[in-house]
């Protein structure tokens, strides 16, 4: 409490428990000689390692986020870098390559946080002006990605293809007794506003001067936080992710250091699994966006987009990922954020519409095929058909019946009818026959 027993801002707090977890964009130079899988964060006798984590999701989510046997497409490596309050524990690599960009890559910084974690997210965020010069706010000196990934993988420019406007975070908070405004009143009490405000802080990465939330809808900004349990709470957005505690935390052995673990490793990949699908869904609207750039291709370039649309839903679309719960509630709320399911259901549409156009073109262009085959057949099967009545083997004769048949194919194809079939052979490129 500040004097006058007023409860500290959120801006002033530091938590009994405080772990930020970053996400951004890079490209893979090599394939990385670190350890395969995900970062084995330890807890008394659980590791979550590839193992214990893919018991969590379907086969084929598990292997987005993880890899197969002999194709691994995640790496980490240990650290431990001290800085100004903040520690690094450790980075991650996780392949996302897409068809257009085999090196994508999303890079995962795991840091300890022991000073208030708001100033660190506003800063990550560039909410300070004295800091929005730089390329990466917050991610330098010895958290410079470019020094902790160099000869591995390249930080991507925020302006790229696929570039999140910012790097994306994940912030955990475990509240002691003095922080009043996010405990719950008593175990099955209600949570006080102030407990969503401080959530909504965390995840936005702002605070009351940086986004004032209007009070008519203030409780719609929080309305898709997930209640994980009556301890803790969960609120995604577009640029970030946050973990509330409503309990006071006791510290060593208490339930949250098992949160802070599910933290940045369950319900982490449950989102990164929804930032690959976001990359995805953004290639599939640019293939989408050059169907007719290319007419003569066109076909072609339907056929392609159609195997990227049943490539992506076999390997990356999800919404349901696991039999437990949050993690699925957690991917459903990042989704909706991108509006990935109504951005997909737009691009099955618009691709259905495609092939059919396709589909129709290839007909008239057979029906057209047909045509040619009926106007040059009929005049030269006619000839040839009277000369064998008549029993005439005469070479001139032959050759006099066919010029004929030629001059009669070129007067039907000066006809509406023959102008229709030639239009229908190039596609109905002609227009319309007069």
């Amino acid at each position: 409490m500040t004097a006058g027993g007023t409860p500290p801002p959120l801006d002033d707090v530091t938590g009994a428990r405080q772990e930020l977890t970053v996400v951004l964009p890079a490209r893979l130079r090599r394939t990385p000689t670190w350890p395969e899988g995900p970062f084995p964060f330890e807890l008394g006798s659980r590791r979550t390692d590839t193992r214990t984590r893919a018991t969590y999701f379907a086969p084929a989510s598990a292997r987005a986020l993880y890899g197969a046997p002999g194709r691994p497409c995640r790496w980490h490596q240990p650290l431990d870098v001290k800085h100004e309050g903040v520690r690094l524990l450790g980075v991650e690599l996780l392949r996302a390559a897409t068809a257009r960009d085999p090196e994508h890559a999303l890079a995962v910084l795991h840091f300890t946080v022991e000073t208030p974690i708001l100033p660190v997210l506003r800063t990550l965020a560039a909410r300070d002006p004295a800091t929005t010069g730089e390329p990466l706010p917050g991610l330098t000196g010895p958290f410079d990605p470019a020094v902790l990934l160099a000869g591995v993988a390249d930080v991507q420019d925020p302006t790229a293809p696929f570039a999140l406007a910012r790097p994306y975070t994940i912030a955990f908070l475990s509240p002691t007794e003095r922080h009043t405004p996010a405990l719950r009143e008593g175990p099955e009490g209600r949570l006080p506003a102030s407990a969503d405000h401080w959530l909504w802080q965390l995840a936005s990465r702002s605070n009351p001067q940086d986004f004032p939330l209007a009070p008519e809808t203030a409780a719609d900004h929080v309305r898709d936080a997930v209640r994980i349990s009556a301890d803790w709470s969960a609120l995604v957005l577009r640029q970030g992710a946050a973990f509330l505690g409503h309990r006071p935390d006791s510290g060593d052995g208490d339930f949250y250091g098992f949160g802070a673990l599910h933290s940045r490793t369950i319900y982490l990949d449950a989102l990164l699994l929804g930032a690959l699908q976001r990359d995805h869904i953004d290639e599939l609207t640019d293939e989408l966006s050059e169907v007719f750039t290319s007419p003569r291709r066109l076909a072609g370039r339907v056929t392609a987009l159609e195997r990227s649309i049943a490539l992506f839903r076999s390997g990356y679309w999800r919404q349901h990922l696991t039999a437990h719960g949050p993690a699925n509630e957690l991917l459903l709320a990042f989704q909706n954020q991108h509006r990935l399911p109504a951005r997909f259901s737009e691009i099955l549409a618009e691709a259905a519409d495609y092939s059919r156009l396709v589909q129709t073109q290839e007909s008239q262009q057979i029906s057209g095929a047909l045509g040619v085959l009926t106007v040059l057949g009929l005049p030269l099967g006619t000839a040839l058909g009277i000369l064998q009545v008549l029993g005439d083997d005469s070479l001139p004769h032959l050759l006099v019946a066919l010029a004929l048949s030629v001059a009669a194919t070129a007067g039907v194809l000066t006809t509406r009818y023959g102008r229709l079939v030639l239009s229908s052979l190039r596609g109905g490129k002609g227009g319309s026959a007069r």
